[in-house]
C-alpha cells in the first residue's frame, strides 16, 4: 500500500509513502509552509489506497477540514498535470457535545449543504478511568477529594456495566466515610461536568462504531477549550484509550483468523504540541505517547503535525520513522529536528530543511528505508480549508504542475 506523496525535486520521480504496516509520522513546518496541506494529502491518499480497510481520523483543533467535502478546482490543471483530478470526498463531522448549542443553526445549514455529515459525538463516562477522573478535576488521589471520587467510580466499574454521571453523584452521596464538605465540593464539580453536555446521559455506544472506514473523519475540536486538562484533551484521551482497547482485541480476532469490524486506524493530530506538550503533562499526554510505542502490533498509526515541533513531547519524536518537514526558521525547531538525524543522511537535517525555498517543498525522511528526499508535495484534490495560497507565492502553482 503505497501513498502518493509528491515527486523528488531533483530526479523528479515520484515519492511514495509505504503504508502497509502502521506508522509514526512527524509533519511539521512554520505557519504558511503547507503543513495542514499536507496533512489533507495524507488522507486523500489513505482513501485512495486504503479505502475500507483504514479508518483516518483528523483531530482538527482549527475546523477546518471539514472543506474536504469539495473538490479543488481551483488546482484542477495542477491535478491534471499529475494525472489527478479534483475530487470531494465524504465527511463524517464529529462534534463532542451538542452540535445545535455549539454552532450557529447556518453554519450548520451550510455543512448540511456542502454534503457534511454532522455527528454529535458523546462520552462514555465509564470509558474514563479513576485516575481519569481524578485527573479531569486535579484531584490528588492522596487527598480527601481523589480519594473519595477515586473509590466511587473504581466502585461503578467493579460492577461491570456501564454509568453514567448520575450514578456517579449517587456514589458519592451514599459515601459513608467522606466528609460532608468533600462530598458537597466533588458533586459541584460532577454537576458542572454534566452541564458540558459531553458525556452520554443513557445507554452505552462504543466510541469505535462513530468512526468509519472509507471516509474522512474529522474529530472537531474547535469549539472545544484548549488547556493541558481542557476538554479537548479529555476527549482525545478517552477516544484513544478506548480505540487501543478495541483495536488490540480486532488483532487478535485477526491472528486467528477471525473477521473483525474495526479495520486499521490513522489517526492524525494537527497542532500535536496541545495535546503532547514538550514539558508538560495533558489528559491525553500518556494515550498518544502509548499509540507512538506500541500502537504497531494492533494496527494503530499516528501523524503529529504542528508548527512547533520542539513543542512536542520527546518520546513522540523518537517514535517517528517518518519526517516529513517544511521550511522551518526559529533555532529551537531546528535544534529539534535535527536532533532525529541518523547517519545514513550523509549530513544533518537542518541543512536539508535549510535548502527548502517554497511553500509546498518538504524534505521526507524515510527510516524504515534509511532515504532522505527533497519533494515538492503533490497537489490536493479536495479543498483546503486552512488558508489560501497568499499571492507572492504564485508561483507554486507552476511548481505543482511540474
Amino acid at each position: 500500500m503505497k501513498m502518493l506523496l509528491g515527486k523528488d525535486t531533483q530526479s523528479d520521480e515520484l515519492a511514495y509513502l509505504n503504508a502497509e504496516g502502521s506508522r509514526a509520522v512527524l509533519v511539521c513546518g512554520k505557519r504558511g509552509s503547507g503543513k495542514s496541506y499536507t496533512l489533507g494529502v495524507i488522507v486523500e491518499e489513505l482513501l485512495s489506497v486504503g479505502g475500507s480497510e483504514v479508518i483516518p481520523i483528523i483531530v482538527d483543533p482549527m475546523g477546518v477540514y471539514h472543506t474536504m467535502t469539495q473538490a479543488n478546482v481551483s488546482q484542477q490543471d495542477a491535478l491534471f498535470s499529475w494525472g489527478l483530478a479534483p475530487k470531494g470526498y465524504e465527511v463524517r463531522l464529529l462534534i463532542p457535545g451538542n452540535p445545535t448549542t455549539l454552532y450557529d443553526a447556518d453554519v450548520l445549514q451550510i455543512l448540511k449543504q456542502r454534503g457534511v455529515n454532522v455527528i454529535p459525538l458523546r462520552l462514555n463516562p465509564s470509558d474514563l478511568s479513576p485516575d481519569g477522573w481524578c485527573d479531569l478535576f486535579n484531584a490528588d488521589i492522596n487527598k480527601p477529594l481523589g480519594i473519595v471520587l477515586f473509590r466511587a467510580v473504581q466502585r461503578l466499574q467493579n460492577k461491570s456495566e456501564p454509568f453514567i454521571i448520575p450514578d456517579i453523584t449517587k456514589m458519592i452521596e451514599r459515601d459513608g466515610k467522606a466528609p460532608d464538605a468533600t462530598k458537597e465540593a466533588l458533586l459541584n464539580r460532577v454537576e458542572a461536568a454534566q452541564s458540558w453536555e459531553l458525556f452520554a446521559t443513557s445507554g452505552y455506544q462504543p466510541l469505535q462504531e462513530l468512526f468509519m472506514p472509507g471516509m474522512v473523519n474529522v474529530l472537531d475540536l474547535s469549539r472545544l477549550e484548549p488547556g493541558n486538562r481542557g476538554l479537548r484533551n479529555l476527549v482525545i484521551s478517552i477516544i484513544a484509550r478506548n480505540l487501543f482497547r478495541a483495536r488490540s482485541d480486532a488483532r487478535l480476532r485477526e491472528e486467528f483468523g477471525l473477521a473483525t469490524p474495526l479495520p486499521r486506524v490513522w489517526m492524525l493530530l494537527d497542532e500535536a504540541h496541545q495535546f503532547v506538550p514538550n514539558g508538560s503533562t495533558t489528559l491525553s499526554k500518556d494515550q498518544l505517547i502509548r499509540w507512538a510505542k506500541e500502537g504497531r502490533q494492533p494496527g494503530l498509526s499516528l501523524v503529529v503535525a504542528s508548527q512547533q515541533p520542539s513543542a512536542i513531547d520527546p518520546d513522540v519524536l523518537s517514535q517517528c520513522d517518518i519526517i516529513l518537514s517544511h521550511k522551518l526558521t526559529t533555532r529551537a525547531d531546528m535544534s529539534a529536528l535535527n536532533s532525529l538525524s541518523q547517519d545514513y543522511m550523509g549530513g544533518e537535517l537542518r541543512t536539508f530543511i535549510k535548502a527548502l525555498k517554497r511553500t509546498g517543498e518538504a524534505v521526507l525522511v524515510d527510516d524504515e528505508r534509511e532515504t532522505v528526499n527533497m519533494l515538492r508535495i503533490r497537489p490536493r484534490r479536495s479543498q483546503h480549508g486552512g488558508s489560501t495560497l497568499p499571492p507572492q507565492e504564485e508561483d507554486v502553482f507552476d511548481l505543482w504542475k511540474r
